[in-house]
């Protein structure tokens, strides 16, 4: 089988790249918060945090096609370091920043860098995993993003919080070691990208148009079901604390219940081969999200703590369905020279969502109440659902080698045992007329035309 040169010798490239995107994943998630307060040492308002916080995920929104068009012609493997040196270089520089536009400006190029790491990862998993294993590759590469939101706003509070001092000086330390847990992924980033890979990608000049891309069915809605996914997660953590202020539960326990939801979608994907096999995709990612949604809604209702880390625990385990299979979405219904760019697209929702989502969260939380986001979450869900229910765009066609139906071919084949010397058949007139009756007819009668020329 071609299949398995592509995979390169064992997935030894997989668990790198996991481990590296741990890392990366894992310096973003501690540098964030540690930005906001970095940037309330320096006198920001909420207004300001907001904005910066907004930056992250604006900037690269405007490089996110430009990088997957680059990538679906290219290589991939270089914009993981890339990506490593501008996440590393953001959070020491805004470790260092005295100002708040600097701080914006810094966001932002950890953001973009975030983005490349990303585009970059993503190709290279769709590049070098067979169909039957993008799934399972995509679910075990999303693993590194789990462990990095688990353990890294842990470390963050812990850099901030253990100094007892001012909040400055803390926060730029854990700005500064954010830099360096980055740095630690370029360790990782060794003979990721196969030889057989690099010229995976169309030829360049061949571009095929975004509306093309969008509208092949399954990529939009692979689009909005990361979109629901990731808006889920984000809201979540955004609003959990506000939650256990009004019901008075204690930071620590929010804290703890915010670990464990990262927890079960760890374990959500390290069992998705066996939930594959047992529920098949399209089931599995119907029954994930409608779930999710469900308990989204669940959480705004006013239980006790140990029913919430039941309800969170298996709201993280559904959470952790949607990312991975969504990937696996966009690739098989994008056109097979647009993959990346198609990535680079789902990205650019996932984007849009971290912006748009909080924003209107607050909005409604401020009118209506704080459980509205999380009712509005859970409608946001069950459509993807039903997105997830209509099942996806191309079938994955085997690509028949070079065989058109009833081309004359196919029944030349059949005759030549009985005519060993058929090579010199082509050069009858009636062949022309012999392809419609596909049966043996052509065979039985060689001598049509008077001339016994075999």
């Amino acid at each position: 089988m071609t299949r398995t040169p592509r995979t390169g010798p064992g997935r030894g490239w997989l668990l790198r790249l996991v481990i590296a995107f741990a890392f990366a994943q894992g310096a973003v998630s501690m540098a964030r918060p540690a930005v906001s307060y970095r940037a309330l040492a320096l006198g920001a308002d909420e207004a300001a945090v907001g904005v910066i916080a907004g930056v992250y995920a604006l900037l690269p929104l405007f490089v996110a096609v430009p990088l997957g068009r680059r990538t679906d012609h290219g290589r991939c493997a270089p914009l993981l370091p890339f990506g490593v040196l501008l996440i590393s270089g953001g959070c020491a520089l805004s470790g260092i920043a005295s100002s708040l536009p600097a701080m914006a400006a810094w966001s932002g190029v950890m953001g973009l860098g975030h983005l490349c790491f990303v585009i970059g990862a993503q190709s290279i998993v769709a590049r070098q995993s067979a169909p039957d294993e993008q799934d399972r590759n995509f679910g075990h590469f999303t693993i590194g993003a789990s462990l990095g939101q688990l353990i890294g706003p842990v470390a963050a509070g812990a850099l901030i919080s253990g100094q007892g001092g001012t909040l400055g000086r803390t926060s730029a330390l854990a700005l500064l070691v954010s830099a360096a847990v980055a740095a630690v992924a370029l360790t990782w980033l060794w003979r990721i990208e196969h030889r057989r890979a690099k010229g995976a990608g169309g030829r360049p000049g061949h571009k095929v148009p975004v509306r093309a891309i969008l509208g092949a069915r399954g990529v939009p809605a692979g689009i909005f079901i990361s979109m629901a996914v990731l808006s889920a997660t984000d809201i979540l953590t955004a609003y959990l604390p506000v939650v256990g202020e009004h019901r008075s539960i204690a930071p620590a326990t929010v804290g703890l219940l915010l670990s464990l939801r990262a927890a079960a979608t760890i374990a959500c994907r390290l069992v998705m081969s066996p939930l594959l096999g047992l529920l098949g995709r399209r089931a599995l990612l119907t029954t994930s999200c409608l779930l999710a949604g469900l308990l989204c809604a669940g959480v705004a209702l006013p239980v006790s703590v140990p029913v919430l880390a039941v309800m969170l625990a298996v709201l993280g385990f559904c959470l952790g369905v949607g990312q991975p299979l969504s990937m696996t979405t966009v690739v098989r219904a994008a056109p097979d020279r647009a993959r990346s760019t198609a990535l680079a697209l789902r990205l650019t929702g996932n984007r849009l969502g971290q912006v748009a989502a909080p924003a209107a969260a607050g909005l409604i939380a401020g009118a209506v109440g704080v459980a509205a986001p999380f009712a509005l979450l859970g409608v946001f869900l069950v459509g993807a659902a039903g997105l997830g229910l209509r099942g996806e765009g191309r079938p994955e066609p085997a690509p028949a080698p070079g065989e058109s139906g009833t081309v004359p071919v196919p029944s030349e084949s059949a005759p030549a045992p009985v005519r060993p010397e058929s090579a010199t058949a082509p050069v009858r007139p009636e062949s022309a007329t012999a392809p419609p009756e596909t049966g043996t007819a052509p065979v039985r009668r060689p001598g049509a035309d008077g001339a016994p020329r075999s």
